[in-house]
């Protein structure tokens, strides 16, 4: 199974860069490129702070596909 997110589309909602974001939820700005690249699966922490500054869920942003 593979993780597939949407960050990109959450951040263009909320018009902002991964530079912003990574500030917002305290990691670097590649680590959220790495996210959305799929390079890289968050730790459930960061994807509960993900979903917190996004107002949504965990499963609104993440998703496991076959």
């Amino acid at each position: 199974m593979v993780m597939k997110n949407n960050i990109k589309v959450w951040r263009a909602k909320k018009d902002i860069t991964q530079e912003e974001l990574a500030k917002r939820v305290g990691v670097t700005r590649q680590t959220i490129n790495a996210i959305e690249r799929g390079k890289y699966d968050p730790s459930l922490e960061l994807a509960f702070g993900l979903a917190s500054f996004f107002e949504c869920r965990i499963e609104d942003i993440f998703s496991y596909e076959k």
